[in-house]
């Protein structure tokens, strides 16, 4: 059974339409992302699927309620982590779950929710005096407190350091792993490609392609990334010629070279024969930065 069923989705703000036949299915169980830059459509589609805002067009339907009719009925089996949150700032941790999980018939354990969040320590912490991590530690506690079969993650980590921003990926591997569904909408690459098992790339109101973060990377131009700066100029029309290479760019006295294995192994050939020293060489596979610029022609950030 799909937990997420959205079919021909379209919405319209004025003469602009910012949602334009979106389709896609999340299966229990999964972590499926939705990425794309900002003004793609990501937050209204997500919106339409939290009941939010009702489509001009098409069916959405989550655990097989329809958001826009069955609104008290989706509210137990769907937890939401706002793209902007905040609450009273003398709020402790404690009163806040206290009073979110008083609006659920059968609420988590808020002891062990707390547990598992890493908030136990922080329960007489009043919000404003959180860290950012915490804040949205205990923003996603909120999600869960009402024991949903799926949950809804916006902009997860926006304003995060790396370190927090890594702590709360750890907190949505143990989310999936006890079983919750989770939607994650997301304009971080890196954070996609660690945490979702299937990603749908919006672009325009548009889903560009839906794959496997692997299928995606797979569908990059090029496979590999060789990026160098030479101590003697190399005749970019050598370089353009190498066997699989598809891309050639050079700036700041550096140049990319994009292609496959091949393309590699012809390189470093070709400094052999030259007797030139590639400073600074360094060789990585395609990411899904890569594919998003060449499925969507768009650069994320």
């Amino acid at each position: 059974m799909n937990a997420i069923e959205v079919r021909g989705l379209r919405k319209t703000y004025g003469d602009r339409r910012v949602v334009d036949g979106v389709s896609f299915e999340v299966g229990e169980g999964e972590v499926f992302g939705i990425l794309g830059p900002n003004g793609a459509g990501k937050t209204t589609t997500v919106e339409c699927v939290e009941g939010l805002r009702v489509p001009d067009e098409g069916l959405v339907r989550v655990c097989g309620l329809d958001p826009a009719v069955r609104r008290a009925d989706l509210t137990r089996v769907l937890g939401v982590q706002l793209q902007e949150s905040e609450l009273q700032p003398k709020l402790t941790v404690r009163e806040a779950l206290d009073l979110y999980a008083s609006f659920y018939p059968r609420p988590a354990d808020r002891h062990a929710l707390a547990e598992r969040l890493g908030l136990l320590p922080h329960l007489g912490t009043r919000f404003a005096q959180l860290s950012g991590g915490q804040k949205q530690r205990l923003f996603v506690a909120l999600a869960l407190v009402g024991d949903p079969r799926v949950v809804v993650l916006d902009e997860l980590t926006t304003g995060l350091d790396p370190r927090a921003r890594r702590e709360v990926w750890e907190l949505v591997e143990s989310i999936r792993d006890s079983g919750v569904t989770v939607l994650l909408v997301t304009h971080f690459m890196e954070e996609a490609q660690r945490l979702c098992d299937r990603i749908a790339l919006l672009d325009s109101g548009r889903i560009a392609a839906l794959d496997t973060p692997e299928g995606l990377i797979g569908r990059a131009t090029a496979a590999k990334a060789i990026s160098f700066a030479a101590d003697t100029p190399l005749d970019p029309a050598d370089l353009r010629a190498l066997p699989g290479a598809v891309s050639l760019t050079s700036a700041d006295g550096r140049t990319v070279l994009g292609g496959s294995d091949e393309t590699v192994t012809a390189f470093v050939s070709l400094l052999a024969r030259r007797g030139v020293t590639a400073g600074q060489l360094r060789v990585s596979d395609a990411s899904l930065d890569d594919a998003y610029l060449d499925l969507t022609g768009t650069d994320h950030r």
